[in-house]
This record gives C-alpha cells, sequence and structure tokens, in this order.
C-alpha cells in the first residue's frame, strides 16, 4: 500500500468551513441575543463529561490511540494500489521464471511490511493456507485495531448529548429553587444552562465526534480493500499462475476498488 499525503484533507476543510458558517448563522441570524450561546458553564458540562465518560470507559492505551488518530482526519491519505500491483506482477514474473535474486532484490526493496511479509512466505514455500491464514490475521488485526480507535468517537457522540441533557436538569433544579424568589437575572442565566447545553451537546456530537469516527472507518474500510488485492495477488503467486493471469486480476480488483470508492 502506498500513501500520498496533502497539506490538508478537502472535504474536512468543507466540512469545518461549512460548521462554522452554521455556527455564525445560530448566532447572528437565528437569535435574538448572540452572547446568549456563549455559556461556560454549560460547555465545562459537555466536555469534561464526555472526556469523563471516555476515560471510564476505555483503557489509556485506547485513549491515546484514538486521539493520535485524529490526524487523519485532517491529512488526505491517497491510496495507490497501482504500485503495489506493479510489484506484485514483476515479482510474479520473476518467480514464475524462477529467477530468485530478483524476487529476493525486489522484496528487500519493499516498505509495505505486508507485501513483504506475503512475499517471504511465498519465497519459503509456506503451504498456501497457511499464507492465507496469516494474511487473513494482518487484515482481521487491523480492522480490529481501527475499528477501537473509531468506536471511542462513536462513543463520545452519545455522551455529548447525554450530558447536555445533564446540564439541562442542572439548569431546571436550580430554577426550582430560586423560582419562588422572583430573581429574574437568577432564573435567566440558569434557563441559558438548562438550554445551551443541550445544544452544545448536539453540536459536538453530530458535527465533531459522529464525522470523524465515520471519517476513520471509511479510512479503514480503503485500507482493508488495498490488503485484500494483495492478498489475492500473493495467493496467486503462490499457486505459479501465469504473469499475465495475475496482472489482470489485479487491475480488475483495483478497477472494482475505484469504482466502490467514488460510490
Amino acid at each position: 500500500m502506498r500513501f500520498n499525503y496533502t497539506l490538508f484533507n478537502y472535504s474536512t476543510a468543507v466540512g469545518i468551513l461549512l460548521s462554522i458558517l452554521l455556527c455564525i448563522f445560530i448566532i447572528l441570524y437565528a437569535a435574538t441575543a448572540p452572547l446568549s450561546f456563549i455559556n461556560l458553564p454549560g460547555l465545562v458540562i459537555v466536555i469534561v463529561g464526555t472526556f469523563a465518560a471516555v476515560f471510564l470507559s476505555y483503557p489509556l492505551r485506547d485513549i491515546k490511540q484514538g486521539l493520535r488518530a485524529v490526524k487523519q482526519v485532517f491529512i488526505y491519505e491517497s491510496l495507490d494500489p497501482r504500485v503495489d500491483a506493479d510489484e506484485i506482477s514483476r515479482v510474479a514474473h520473476l518467480w514464475f521464471n524462477r529467477d530468485m535474486l530478483g524476487v529476493e532484490y525486489i522484496i528487500d526493496s519493499i516498505n509495505n511490511s505486508y507485501l513483504k511479509t506475503g512475499f517471504q512466505l511465498v519465497i519459503d514455500n509456506t503451504p498456501i493456507d497457511d499464507i492465507i491464514t496469516l494474511l487473513k490475521w494482518r487484515i482481521t488485526r487491523l480492522r480490529a485495531k481501527e475499528q477501537a480507535e473509531a468506536n471511542i468517537f462513536h462513543s463520545m457522540a452519545s455522551f455529548a448529548p447525554a450530558f447536555g441533557m445533564l446540564g439541562t436538569l442542572i439548569g431546571l433544579i436550580n430554577m426550582l429553587e430560586i423560582i419562588a424568589q422572583k430573581d429574574l437575572n437568577a432564573i435567566g442565566f440558569n434557563m441559558g444552562v438548562a438550554l445551551i447545553t443541550t445544544f452544545y451537546g448536539l453540536m459536538f456530537s453530530n458535527l465533531v465526534f459522529n464525522p470523524i469516527a465515520l471519517k476513520l472507518e471509511r479510512r479503514t474500510e480503503q485500507r482493508i480493500m488495498i490488503m485484500s488485492m494483495v492478498m489475492e495477488g500473493i495467493t496467486l503467486i503462490a499457486e505459479r499462475r501465469s504473469p499475465a493471469f495475475i496482472r489482470e486480476t489485479l487491475y480488475s480488483f483495483i478497477a472494482h476498488h475505484d469504482d466502490e470508492l467514488q460510490r
């Protein structure tokens, strides 16, 4: 698998821009008092409560991995399966002609550990079933690791509205205590806490945490599709299929892969 990076992911940039415009529209045009949407106690309840629940729910190691994965949302990762397909085709040609020195030279120059492992298993004459089992296990491990990272943000997306409701309950309880005093200023402050915390919880859930989780899951799907192509190529080499057949099979896989990504 080859990854080409740019400075920023354009779809993420568009999403952030639209989110900012939405917030500006809500504050300036959909509110009679724009400053009423700024409520520090409500913001603290949602953010601190959400992270507290996450730390109670997951091991520290998983949380660190999840937070490190956030940078993948902002970096454009361009998958280039054709590079791997070309390397597989070259190795297939050399393997078919029993040029072991050429095969070992290419393997030494490969940076993709997954592809390198597959080639090494082939030249070691590992049984095909064992090769497939090991490569599938690598795919399963990658899926489990990256799904765990996405699950953290799915959990945060569910916790944020819940703590927004908690802030609402706190504001309503305080209002019940002061309503007999007829202190309008205190009533207004607690009403703000009651309503704004729910607003904060929904905004963080739907414009921050859920989008991050979905983007990480989409990235995992793309990586697994490429790894599946590599596994298919390695299997065909182990079966000593012709280089032309392997090349056409991989290019057909790539065409289907590109079609899937554009849907």
